[in-house]
């Protein structure tokens, strides 16, 4: 399974990258919106996508509305976002999210909802 992780925080993003990989996922990593961006386009869906919703160049949201919209492909998506960003969160369930994460969180958390995700 192929796991594709758009997050900007260069700590967060290689914890969940390292605990996704011991949980034996494939990781894609991308440190920002334009990176997730280009992936998309160049590349079959991954299995799932984890975006936080803040990010340079394209937001979490522009990433939501890529893979449901233009893909138009049901693949599971998770949104990662801070305290205080519910109408983004709102918005991103309206444009087809799966699940949200609030930061911070655990990575036993996030493997939860993975494996949760996958087994639907």
């Amino acid at each position: 399974m192929k796991i594709l992780i758009a997050e900007d925080e260069k700590m967060t993003l290689k914890m969940l990258s390292m605990k996704l990989q011991k949980d034996g996922y494939e990781v894609i990593q991308a440190e920002d919106g334009g990176v997730a961006m280009d992936y998309l386009e160049k590349n079959a869906c991954p299995d799932l996508v984890i975006t936080d919703i803040m990010m340079p160049f394209y937001s979490g949201l522009e990433v939501v509305e890529k893979i449901r919209k233009d893909l138009k492909s049901k693949i599971p998506i998770i949104v990662l976002s801070a305290m205080g960003q519910e109408d983004s969160v709102e918005e991103a369930f309206k444009l087809g999210a799966d699940d949200y994460i609030t930061k911070p969180f655990s990575p036993i958390e996030l493997s939860s909802r993975v494996k949760r995700l996958f087994n639907a």
